[in-house]
């Protein structure tokens, strides 16, 4: 598109979102790219200066893994789901908060923004319980599996957000919880985004992720436009799998909770978090809910 093109289409959408929340989940590529990482957090600062309120939640399994491995302790899956023992915990602990948490905080501030980074546990912002064990079919057999200190998502307290928000900063979340007892448990943070999401009553929930948006079955088409319904259809027909379940089920969760908007869009390209928001095509898929 022209420049010009894309500044006349964004006039009516920045008017339109002025003071409005968007809960934006960093993943994908992004999180070990750092050249990738950075354009999306300029792109995200931009959201602030023009008047958007803007949270960020961001995950950081591949960057886990590989701190695991540096330190000795060979990472433990089954059936693709990682078994969270307390030194692994101890290290995402270290990883998400230590590096990644801290290294967005430093982009934002690097792009002339004010951010503070917290975890789920701080102002016990996320209150989760321990995962019970999951049944998961290994070679042809189905088991139950204790994947350790996973939580579940049981409360958001959203008011150290709020205070964040409307002192102009942008939070960024790292995805741990804090249990009843006061236990730290890892949680997913694409489910975090969207339980976040929808106890901030915001109006968009964005998934910056390593793909196009929600594709066919054949992978040559891009889904622009979705109904919750639809999305879920998508998800129980298989045509959603892996890893995009729980990105497109935090969406539909959201938008079914009140989000007005949920996308998926390829965090990898440069600025497509602005071309999704301020222009009429957009470049990802857009889910809305069924009403």
């Amino acid at each position: 598109m022209k420049r010009e093109q894309v500044l006349t289409e964004a006039l009516p959408y920045i008017q339109q979102f002025h003071g409005k929340t968007m809960v934006i989940k960093l993943g994908g590529h992004a999180m070990v790219d750092a050249s990738i990482l950075e354009k999306a957090i300029k792109d995200a600062v931009l959201l602030e200066f023009v008047g958007i309120r803007v949270v960020l939640v961001h995950g950081g399994g591949p960057e886990i893994t590989e701190k695991m491995k540096a330190m000795g302790k060979e990472p433990k899956f089954v059936a693709g789901l990682r078994i969270t023992d307390e030194e692994t915990l101890e290290i995402a602990q270290m990883v998400l908060v230590g590096k990644i948490n801290s290294n967005i905080v430093s982009l934002v501030a690097k792009s002339g923004g004010k951010a503070v980074g917290i975890s789920g546990n701080d102002g016990s912002l996320i209150v989760a319980r321990k995962m019970t064990p999951q049944k998961v079919h290994v070679e042809g057999k189905e088991e139950e599996v204790d994947l350790g200190q996973v939580g579940e998502i049981e409360e958001i307290n959203p008011a150290v957000l709020h205070t964040l928000l409307e002192n102009r900063y942008i939070p960024v979340v790292a995805p741990l919880a804090i249990a009843r007892n006061g236990q730290s448990l890892n949680i997913n943070a694409d489910t975090a985004a969207g339980e976040i999401a929808v106890a901030l009553k915001a109006y968009k929930l964005i998934n910056m992720t390593d793909v196009d948006g929600i594709m066919d079955r054949t992978k040559s088409k891009v889904f622009r436009r979705l109904k919750a319904s639809e999305a879920e259809g998508l998800i129980s027909s298989g045509v959603v799998g892996e890893g995009m379940i729980p990105k497109v089920s935090s969406i539909v969760r959201a938008v079914s909770g009140g989000v007005s908007f949920g996308h998926v869009i390829n965090g990898n390209i440069a600025h497509n978090l602005l071309l999704e928001m301020f222009t009429d095509e957009g470049v990802g898929t857009m889910i809305s809910r069924d009403n």
